[in-house]
C-alpha cells in the first residue's frame, strides 16, 4: 500500500484535531506517495530506532512521541530533532506521530493503562469539549434511506458504543426554483410543497467536510439544504485519563507492587494520604498534573501518571494517592493501540514492535 493510505487511515481513526494546540501529530517526513510493505512502531523515534527500521526495511516508522514538536528554521544536525530527520531522509524512512490524539480516544492511552490494571466501570476523566455538531437536513422521503446510510457511513451518527444514531421527523418543505434551475420535482417558476424528511444527527468536528461531501453526493436535490450546530455536551467517551474501579481493594503497600509490576516502574514516587486501601484509581498516561484535581473530585483514592511537580504532591498529598510512575513507563502501552489499530485495517501489512527501549532516564 502507499504511505498516504496509511497517513489517511490513522488521521481519521485518531483524529488529528483531538491533539493540543502544542502537539504536532501526523505524518513528520516521508513522500505519501510511496510504496510501503514494513512498519516499526515505537514510543519515541531515536538515531538507534531508525538503525534498526534499515536493517529490518522498514519503509515507515510509527511513534507516539512526534519527532517535530517546535518549528524548525533549519537542519543541520544540531539537535536531536535535526539528527533523526536527517538519518530517516537518508535512508529514505517514513515518519509517522499519534501524540495528544491518541491519548484522548476512546481506546487510547489512559484507557490501556485502566485495561492493564483489570480496572471495571471504567470511565473519562476529563471529557473532550466543543467537539461535536449536530447535522440537520430535509431530505424527500422516498430519499431518506440513501442519504441517511451515506451520512453514517461518512462517519455520522455514533454514541459511544452505539453507531446509526439519528432522528427523522415528518414535514412540509416548500421551494420555488429560477429561470436557471432543474429541479428533482415540481416546476421552475412555480412554487412547489413536497413531503420531506427532517433528519438529524450527531458528528464530530473533525469529519464535518467528509460528511457533507457524502450528503451533497447522496442527496437527489439541486441546492441541498442543511444546517450544523454546536453542541455542547460533554464527549465523555473521549478525553484525557480515565477512572476506574480495581477488582478487590488493596492496601497501600500492594497497589504500589501491583503498579510496579504492571507498568514496570521503578522508583515510584508518591504521596501516603490517610486512606488505608485503594479501591477507585485515576490514570492519565505522560504528563499528567493538570488533572491532580480532576483525579481528586472524581473520589479516587489514587492517580497514577507522571512528571508530577514538587508542589502538586506538596498540595494534594493528604487527598489522594499521587503515584508517579515515570512518562515512559506510563506511556509504553501506546505502541499495542497502534498496533492493533493497524492491523485491524490492514491484516496483510507487516508490522513490528521496536525492540529499543528509549526511555532516556536511569535507575540508581
Amino acid at each position: 500500500m502507499r504511505l498516504t493510505d496509511l497517513c489517511t487511515f490513522l488521521d481519521s481513526a485518531v483524529p488529528i484535531s483531538f491533539q493540543e494546540g502544542y502537539d504536532n501529530s501526523g505524518l513528520q517526513t516521508g513522500i505519501p506517495e510511496k510504496e510501503i510493505r514494513y512498519g516499526l512502531i515505537t514510543l519515541d523515534v531515536t538515531e538507534e530506532v531508525i538503525d534498526e527500521a534499515a536493517e529490518q526495511g522498514c519503509e515507515v516508522i510509527i511513534s507516539h512521541h512526534p519527532v517535530i514538536f517546535n518549528p524548525l528554521k533549519r537542519i543541520t544536525g544540531a539537535t536531536f530533532s535535526e539528527r533523526i530527520l536527517l538519518k530517516a531522509i537518508k535512508q529514505d524512512i517514513a515518519i509517522y506521530s499519534a501524540h495528544t490524539n491518541l491519548d484522548v480516544i476512546g481506546n487510547g492511552v489512559s484507557r490501556k493503562m485502566a485495561e492493564k490494571l483489570n480496572l471495571r466501570e471504567i470511565r473519562v476523566l476529563a471529557p473532550l469539549k466543543n467537539r461535536l455538531l449536530k447535522l440537520v437536513t430535509y431530505v424527500p422521503v422516498a430519499n431518506l434511506e440513501k442519504v441517511r446510510n451515506a451520512v453514517f457511513a461518512a462517519g455520522a451518527g455514533v454514541i459511544g458504543n452505539y453507531d446509526y444514531c439519528g432522528f427523522a421527523v415528518t414535514g412540509t418543505g416548500s421551494f420555488r426554483g429560477g429561470d436557471n434551475t432543474n429541479p428533482y420535482v415540481g416546476e421552475k417558476g412555480k412554487i412547489h410543497f413536497e413531503q420531506e424528511i427532517r433528519f438529524e444527527t450527531i458528528l464530530f468536528s473533525h469529519i464535518k467536510e467528509r460528511v457533507i461531501d457524502a450528503l451533497l453526493k447522496a442527496h437527489p436535490y439541486e441546492e441541498v439544504a442543511y444546517d450544523f450546530y454546536s453542541i455542547e455536551n460533554d464527549n465523555i467517551y473521549s478525553g484525557m485519563g480515565c477512572t476506574g474501579l480495581l477488582p478487590d481493594p488493596l492496601p497501600k503497600g500492594e497497589f504500589l507492587k501491583l503498579v510496579s509490576s504492571v507498568f514496570g516502574a521503578r522508583g515510584i514516587r508518591h504521596t501516603m494520604p490517610a486512606r488505608k486501601k485503594i479501591s477507585r484509581v485515576a490514570v492519565c498516561g505522560g504528563a499528567g498534573g493538570a488533572l491532580v484535581n480532576d483525579a481528586i473530585k472524581s473520589g479516587a483514592d489514587a492517580y497514577i501518571t507522571a512528571d508530577i511537580r514538587y508542589h502538586s504532591f506538596l498540595e494534594a498529598g493528604h487527598k489522594i494517592l499521587i503515584a508517579d510512575i515515570g512518562h515512559y513507563e506510563s506511556e509504553k502501552f501506546s505502541t499495542e493501540i497502534l498496533y492493533d489499530l493497524i492491523i485491524k485495517k490492514f491484516p496483510t501489512f507487516a508490522l513490528r514492535f521496536s525492540k529499543i527501549n528509549t526511555n532516556p532516564i536511569n535507575y540508581q
